[in-house]
């Protein structure tokens, strides 16, 4: 069976005849029908019958031209995705990034990027720093996100955008009533920290090296589990300021000082090939940002770091 011999049946079903198969096909009549003769002839099958000089489908050929319209639908598949490879790279991205930007800044991130190439699949993976880090170094993931860079770099990293962290209160806290937050003002509070070999961990512990009088009473990776913890009463926290927005109902959000930079990073495995949609995606990540960044509240805003 020859693709040949299945263009010219396709045209002779189409048509309704040799001859205007033949003029379709830009060849002749009699080179049509000894194709559909080698097509039955190859698959044991009686494709056309003849009536009164009428070229008649036979139901074994309407059968075998559902099978070969099937067989073409996935060969449309392929070109389409081909065309996708050629303007889009692989047609599919996978992104890995942390819980506190997976739940803040990703998702805006994600509807913008879907308006744009709708046609993309997008899988997004959430996890630890090292899992991010890992991911993206064995080009498992695209591109990733991290909050602060892992101890064993795998990959190239840059940073994206710095915020300064923030103290959050339960509502109704005897410090809300402040405009600003400092570390004599936690003297005696219980305090839900970052876990221990996390790198904010030890930017928030060193701001209060001269003056630490917090109560040590719960510890958790995550600036969401600690917005959580604040609103039901267990103690306070600072957190990235993206992450205590989204959880404005639940805590009062202050500015702290002093400054605890809360860096954002981009991580790219080293020496990646081109790979227009990660490109496109960063360009959307970056513009969205901005975005964020210009909205928070003076005290809570950081600032935007370029490449």
């Amino acid at each position: 069976m020859k693709f040949k011999e299945i263009s010219a049946f396709q045209a002779v079903m189409r048509s309704g005849s040799m001859t205007a198969a033949a003029t379709e096909l830009y060849t002749s009549q009699p080179n049509v029908s000894r194709l559909i003769a080698q097509l039955e002839s190859s698959t044991g099958l009686t494709l056309f019958t003849r009536n009164a000089g009428r070229l008649i489908p036979t139901e074994e050929g309407l059968a075998f031209l559902r099978e070969v319209e099937r067989a073409f639908v996935g060969l449309d598949t392929l070109k389409d995705a081909a065309r996708n490879i050629r303007q889009f790279g692989k047609g599919r991205l996978r992104i890995a990034a942390v819980p506190s930007l997976a739940m803040t800044v990703l998702p805006l991130v994600l509807q913008r990027f879907h308006a744009d190439y709708p046609g993309v699949n997008v899988a997004m993976e959430t996890g630890s720093t090292q899992l991010v880090a890992d991911s993206v170094g064995s080009r498992y993931c695209d591109l990733g996100l991290v909050s602060f860079l892992p101890p064993a770099a795998v990959t190239d990293a840059q940073p994206v955008a710095e915020l300064a962290g923030c103290c959050v209160l339960p509502p109704g806290h005897r410090l809300a009533s402040l405009d600003v937050i400092t570390p004599a003002d936690l003297a005696g509070e219980s305090f839900i920290s970052m876990s221990h070999g996390d790198g904010l961990r030890a930017a928030v512990d060193a701001a209060f090296a001269d003056d630490d009088r917090r109560v040590m009473h719960f510890e958790t990776p995550y600036g969401a589990t600690i917005c959580k913890m604040v609103g039901l009463g267990l103690g306070v926290g600072i957190v990235n300021p993206l992450v205590a927005r989204m959880h404005a109902a639940e805590v009062v959000v202050r500015p702290f000082r002093p400054r605890i930079p809360f860096v954002s990073y981009l991580l790219l495995a080293r020496n990646r090939p081109a790979n227009v949609l990660a490109d496109r995606f960063i360009e959307r990540l970056m513009e969205l940002i901005a975005a964020e960044m210009a909205s928070l509240p003076p005290g809570l805003s950081g600032f935007r770091i370029d490449a």
